[in-house]
Order: structure tokens, then sequence, then C-alpha cells
């Protein structure tokens, strides 16, 4: 059985489109995270005390690499059997997710990884159609 899943996919939510035999499935993970908050340099006080009260830069980069492996990780279970991945989204997240796959030694072949902005779920899901089409044509 042939299983392409198409993986759209940014720091807030990742929405997966699985492409099978037995036709199409649509899911989405929410990690959970809003904006990025107060990371690495977002001081706001001025106060020469102020630091001493805020946690440390690495404590706050290492909570929140936490919580985007675990969103990673949820994503991750949505892909087993999958045969070929094409992950796709705006900024970083797209190239985490790939490292992570990696980390994690997930046996699926990504044959692309690819920018795109946010796009509705009927666009995801004609775009991960299309890539496929052409992959297998």
């Amino acid at each position: 059985m042939t299983k392409n899943i198409g993986v759209w996919i940014d720091h807030k939510r990742a929405v997966i489109m699985v492409l099978s035999d037995e036709g199409e499935d649509f899911q989405k993970i929410e990690s959970g995270m809003e904006k990025r908050i107060h990371f690495r340099g977002d001081s706001t006080s001025k106060s020469p005390y102020s630091a001493q009260y805020q946690q440390g830069d690495d404590q706050l980069d290492r909570q929140y690499m936490e919580h985007l492996n675990k969103f990673y990780g949820k994503v991750i279970e949505q892909l087993r059997g999958a045969e070929s991945l094409l992950i796709f989204g705006p900024g970083e997240a797209k190239l985490e997710f790939e490292k992570r796959i990696a980390h994690e030694k997930v046996n699926v072949q990504i044959v692309g990884i690819e920018t795109s902005d946010k796009m509705t779920d009927r666009q995801i899901a004609v775009k991960v159609r299309r890539f496929f089409e052409k992959l297998t044509a």
C-alpha cells in the first residue's frame, strides 16, 4: 500500500495530509504555543535589578525547545507507515522538524522541503495532491 504524507508545519500547528490507496485523511495538531514569549534578548525592563528576577535565557530556550520537541513528536507519530514525506511551511519549523525526524531515525523518505506561506486546509490538500501526482508521473 502506497502512503504519501504532506505536512504543513509552523510553531503553532501542523496540518497533515495523508494520501493512500484507500483515500485521503486530514489531521491537525496544535502545539499549544502562541507566540514565542520573551526569549533570548527580549528583556523589556530597564531596572538594574530586574535580571535577578527573570528566568535565565538558557532555561527559557530549553523550555521552548522541550515544548516544540513534544509537538514534533506528536506529528512524527502520524508518519507511521509512510513511504514519502513532503514538509512545507513558513519559517524555521520545517527545518527543525526535518532534524527531529533524522534524530528519531524515522523510516520515511523526505522527498521535498519547501517554503510556503500560511495556507487554508483546501490549499494544503491541493498542494500535497499535485506534488505527489508530479512525483509519480
